[in-house]
């Protein structure tokens, strides 16, 4: 009998073939609702049609474009994505960028993500690009920048997550999106990752959604991977 499909779980589809991501899908089958399509797979050849394929066979989906641009190019971007059916859409979280994505949905129900610190980052990395925050401390402002700006939610590592939660609640926005990537099932690899946690912490810590990617997609057996993780996040 198959593990029923966690919505809260995201499966990114981090695969350099259209090919090979439709191959992926068919073998999850019904033991993954949501999916993610990121930039590998969106800038392909028949990227973004496969996207909207997915959601045609009633699958959510995540385009994580990541805009950053003059808020008239975010604006025509987003507008663009909604149009052709999108459940999520990654910003990077700048007041700017924020604004323009919101008012380019207008009309639509794509949920607009605000991408606060990627989770390849350490303090250190930030130091080096020049910000003088550490994760947390920029993580919270553009939190609260999200807040501000209209967004959906926030994309931050499970580290950040119960303060993004907290200040969301505060903000009177019990539905504010947490999405967490940097999840890994307890004992497996972090790869380039530098703020991980396990499923069933990241859940604890306030996320909504989970995004795992390799630790499926690159496992010996896909579907056996999604469901060690489903039941990690049902001990949550």
């Amino acid at each position: 009998m198959s593990t029923p499909a966690d919505p809260r779980l995201i499966v990114g589809l981090d695969l350099p073939s259209v090919a090979q991501a439709e191959a992926m899908v068919d073998h999850l089958g019904d033991a993954v609702s949501f999916y993610k399509v990121g930039l590998t797979l969106l800038a392909t050849d028949g990227g973004v049609a496969f996207a909207h394929r997915l959601r045609a066979t009633g699958k959510q989906v995540f385009q994580d474009w990541k805009l950053h641009d003059i808020g008239a190019q975010v604006e025509g971007a987003a507008r663009s994505v909604a149009d052709g059916g999108c459940d999520l859409l990654t910003v990077h979280a700048q007041p700017q960028v924020m604004r323009a994505a919101v008012k380019g949905r207008a009309g639509h129900d794509t949920r607009i993500l605000a991408v606060t610190v990627l989770t390849s980052l350490s303090d250190a990395d930030l130091a080096d690009i020049g910000y003088g925050d550490t994760a947390a401390a920029l993580v919270e402002r553009r939190v609260r920048q999200a807040l501000d700006c209209g967004v959906d939610g926030v994309v931050s590592s499970p580290h950040e997550a119960a303060r993004a939660r907290q200040i969301a609640a505060e903000a009177g926005r019990p539905d504010f999106l947490v999405v967490t990537p940097g999840v890994r099932p307890a004992g497996d690899d972090v790869g380039d990752q530098q703020r991980v946690a396990t499923p069933a912490d990241a859940l604890r810590a306030g996320a909504s959604h989970l995004v795992v990617a390799r630790p499926v997609v690159a496992a010996m057996e896909p579907r056996a991977a999604v469901a060690r993780i489903v039941a990690e996040m049902a001990g949550a």
